[in-house]
């Protein structure tokens, strides 16, 4: 058996958390730039306020109805997903908890007992919820797909479940596979959907899994498809991951927080950029050869509701692999010159790092005159002090010190857990 251990309204239960005062108000949380909702409360959702609808028009209605809007605070939400997957592990193992998402992750029950699983799940519910404070759904069946399903169900009706459901029977499976639309299976896109409804009259998850394997060889994509199919009647087919300890791409993306126009400032963006995608390789134990960065431009043609803005990139294949930073940003920096046009406003910029080997044999050129710096401890240096003051203490002077490009972020609540000047008062 599976189990898919979804944190409820997750952002939203990570704000509550430290605002006893919000339990029962309702709360959203909005999008990079404060654009778009991302997170409701089942109390918000109660007031009808849809799902990735831009902030802005929905402001004055939020106000009314007395709900609480909160800047995403990525900070909050990691250290909140570490402690949850932390408790996930020291229950079941490591080797058992797949991290899905932030706010999800599967569980192979295989080694667990039939009769024993309820009581299991039940108390690794009420451990997660204890330790960290976060609510969760639980679903339980004998494949990833079905533990989706029910997992769904268990959130449907969260008083009659108590937010854990089991499907162990196949009545039970039968019963809620005819509950669920094709459209709400994990897999199964909203315009996939669509195509199963109006050319194939499939409206319920029980109706594709009656279809055939050839059915799924030649509408549904061939292997995806009878993989799928298969899920769904109760055959495993989609296995448990081991943890990417290694990426083989770092990237760093950020929306700036209102039009960038002054290549010095785009410039700033894009070293801070390749500081944190050289942070991420370092702490792999990794080294990079080639830089990209990118520009998006910001919409000009406002008679033309189709432009979107056009996207510029360039890349440099370095003499040599590396993770230091300064290395890297002065690799960056000839790039932005060549993509960026000063006086033309940008909203995106990024930086990716490829060809990612490990540090421990750096393969030179031999047609390069190379002398390696010893930056190595340095960068370690710089590292720790940034990780346990948690606030860039120390950055490179290309980053700027005003940053007036940096995400907005108008509502943004402490980040409890990882500054020591925002940490939690009780009195």
């Amino acid at each position: 058996m599976y189990a898919i251990v979804d944190c409820n309204s997750f952002y939203c239960s990570c704000e509550r958390l430290f605002k006893p005062e919000l339990q029962h108000q309702p709360v959203v949380v909005l999008s990079n730039n404060d654009g778009c909702i991302v997170s409701r409360t089942d109390e918000a959702k109660d007031l009808g306020i849809p799902m990735a609808v831009p902030f802005f028009e929905y402001k004055n209605i939020l106000e009314e109805k007395n709900v609480a809007v909160f800047s995403s605070n990525y900070n909050l939400y990691g250290d909140m997903s570490n402690r949850v997957m932390d408790v996930l592990r020291s229950v079941v193992g490591d080797a058992y908890v797949e991290v899905y998402s932030v706010d999800e992750a599967f569980i192979d029950l295989s080694h667990i007992a039939i009769a024993n699983l309820h009581d299991i799940i039940v108390s690794l519910k009420t451990k997660v919820e204890l330790w960290t404070g976060i609510k969760v759904s639980v679903g339980v069946a004998p494949t990833k797909t079905l533990s989706k399903v029910a997992n769904r169900l268990a959130k449907k009706n969260k008083l009659a479940t108590n937010c854990i459901l089991v499907l162990d029977t196949k009545e039970k499976l039968v019963k809620a596979l005819q509950q669920t639309a094709i459209a709400d299976v994990w897999g199964i896109g909203r315009q996939y959907a669509k195509k199963l409804q109006e050319t194939f009259a499939i409206y319920t998850a029980y109706e594709l899994s009656q279809m055939s394997e050839s059915f799924a060889n030649t509408y549904m994509g061939g292997v995806v498809g009878k993989r799928l199919i298969r899920e769904l009647n109760g055959t495993r087919s989609i296995v448990m991951k081991d943890p990417l300890i290694s990426k083989k791409m770092i990237a760093t993306t950020r929306m700036f927080g209102d039009a960038v126009s002054n290549i010095k400032e785009i410039k700033e963006a894009v070293a801070t950029y390749t500081s944190r995608a050289a942070e991420k390789l370092r702490r792999q134990y990794s080294v990079a050869q080639e830089i990209s960065v990118f520009v998006v431009a910001k919409q000009t043609d406002f008679n033309n509701p189709n432009f979107r803005g056009n996207t510029y990139s360039a890349y440099s294949i370095l003499t040599h692999a590396t993770a230091d930073t300064a290395v890297l940003i002065k690799a960056a920096m000839p790039l932005v010159a060549a993509i960026v046009q000063d006086g033309l406003p940008y909203k995106k910029a990024g930086v990716t790092l490829r060809r990612i080997t490990p540090d421990q044999g750096i393969q030179t050129n031999l047609f390069a005159n190379y002398q390696p710096k010893n930056n190595k401890k340095l960068m370690q240096a710089i590292d720790n002090i940034n990780f346990s003051q948690r606030n860039d203490v120390l950055k490179f002077a290309a980053s700027g010190t005003v940053r007036n490009w940096k995400m907005r972020q108008n509502l943004i609540s402490k980040r409890y857990t990882t500054r020591w000047n925002e940490i939690m008062e009780v009195q």
